[in-house]
């Protein structure tokens, strides 16, 4: 499955935010020898040698943005409203879970209750949009703000990832 998720990164110019931010999205498919692989691939929207991924996907999304420019604030607004409606789609189902079945059914699920509870649980992947310069997940709006009020020179990447 393909989605689009978004670096915040910290850079004087476009070009190191771009490249700041592929070097975000390399530590999230596995690239650095040390990084868990989270997603199989990546596509910025800069390439264009593709016709299943990028731009080819979602259209003609800013390669890279400002977060205080207009674009920019379009795709922090995106990444942060898929992340809360991702995170609370899987708390409905977890909280399902917990009034419909018992503990040992719970247990013993092999299917989207015991999915979802890991999917509310999780730092990286699928259900988070948003990630530091770091590579770490931006799971709740203090870390959103924080990141937001400290930075100085804050840009955004996109990227469709497959996972």
């Amino acid at each position: 499955m393909h989605m689009v998720i978004y670096s915040l990164v910290e850079a004087s110019t476009r070009d190191e935010a771009l490249a700041t931010g592929k070097t975000v999205f390399d530590q999230l498919v596995g690239a650095n020898p040390h990084a868990d692989v989270v997603f199989d691939y990546y596509v910025t929207f800069d390439e264009s040698g593709t016709s299943v991924a990028g731009k080819a996907r979602w259209g003609d999304l800013p390669v890279v943005a400002p977060v205080k420019s207009d674009d920019g604030q379009e795709l922090l607004e995106r990444g942060w409203e898929a992340t809360k409606s991702e995170f609370e789609r899987n708390l409905d189902r977890v909280r399902d879970a917990l009034e419909e079945l018992s503990d040992e059914e719970i247990m013993r699920d092999d299917g989207l209750s015991r999915h979802a509870f890991h999917q509310v649980g999780a730092y990286e992947g699928p259900t988070i949009f948003l990630y530091d310069e770091h590579g770490s997940g931006i799971r709740h709006r203090d870390h959103l703000d924080r990141i937001l009020e400290e930075s100085e020179n804050l840009w955004i990447v996109p990227a469709d990832v497959h996972y």
